[in-house]
């Protein structure tokens, strides 16, 4: 699937005006861009920020979603995260909402793993558990992250049969099947990342080190965010993040659910990104321990 085309050609200058109008005190800083994705431009400004701005409308109340919540549960987790210092407004020039955030040290986890992934699975797990707390009920709402595992049934089925020529759809089929059987989630909606994969947290100095990238914050099944584990450790780091985390059986197969449904997305996503490696690693391992 190709990366959606940009609704606004945000480039330096833009970013140069945007700060000169409503941050003037930053505006002589380098900016520097260096993530151009699906939804959002990130560009280093200075030593110290970045300036992260959507790049299409349908990502443009995702970056509100942050500048709303990232300040109330970001304080209370072990691991740092984007909080917004700066919630920038739209101007003529630029339509949509902006944030000036931290600039965090490190790497993409998916393209530099931590030393130790024993310790990565402790300290992940240490993540979850400070984040998976009851949500208010003015939630952001997401169709695909946190709902009823079986809601995801029909994309399941559809992905794994256009992948038919690069996976094994009846394998994968078969165990889809018997993972959303699993009792569903009947707790109050927990507070959730939404799109926790390593190409959203950060390794330095050889530790898992931050998670970014909260457009995506929810409410539901902390399930979502478990299937994590399939997507970074192998079945003996898998069993440390289990056990740190206090996870139990039905949840840890509707989360084994969620990996084999997220896989699949992942699998029909641009090449020239990492979310399709991802999603191979992810599906061979769902596979090896439910196939």
């Amino acid at each position: 699937m190709p990366e959606p085309a940009a609704e606004i050609d945000v480039d330096e200058d833009l970013i140069r005006r945007l700060l000169g109008a409503q941050r003037p005190a930053l505006a002589s800083l380098p900016i520097e861009i260096v993530g151009n994705g699906w939804d959002n431009v990130i560009a280093r400004l200075g030593d110290d920020f970045v300036v992260r701005l959507p790049r299409r409308q349908a990502s443009a109340e995702l970056v509100e979603h942050e500048q709303r919540w990232l300040p109330v549960i970001g304080p209370r987790l072990p691991l740092p995260t984007p909080i917004p210092l700066f919630a920038g407004h739209p101007e003529s020039i630029y339509p949509w909402a902006w944030s000036i955030c931290p600039w965090l040290p490190g790497a993409p986890t998916s393209l530099v793993a931590p030393d130790d992934l024993h310790e990565a699975a402790r300290t992940l797990a240490a993540f979850v558990k400070a984040l998976h707390q009851p949500a208010p009920a003015d939630v952001p709402l997401n169709p695909f992250r946190g709902v009823q595992l079986r809601e995801r049934a029909d994309a399941v089925h559809r992905r794994a049969h256009a992948l038919a020529d690069v996976i094994e759809a009846n394998d994968v089929i078969t165990t889809w099947e018997d993972l959303h059987a699993t009792p569903p989630w009947l707790g109050p909606a927990l507070w959730l990342h939404g799109d926790l994969h390593p190409s959203n947290m950060l390794t330095n100095k050889g530790r898992l080190a931050a998670v970014v990238d909260f457009g995506d914050i929810t409410g539901g099944d902390p399930a979502t965010d478990l299937a994590v584990a399939w997507m970074l450790f192998d079945e003996q780091e898998r069993a440390t993040f289990r056990d740190a985390a206090g996870i139990d059986d039905d949840t840890w197969r509707r989360a084994a659910g969620w990996a084999l449904n997220l896989s699949l997305a992942y699998l029909t996503g641009d090449d020239t990104t990492s979310m399709p490696a991802i999603g191979r690693a992810t599906l061979a391992a769902l596979l090896a321990e439910f196939g």
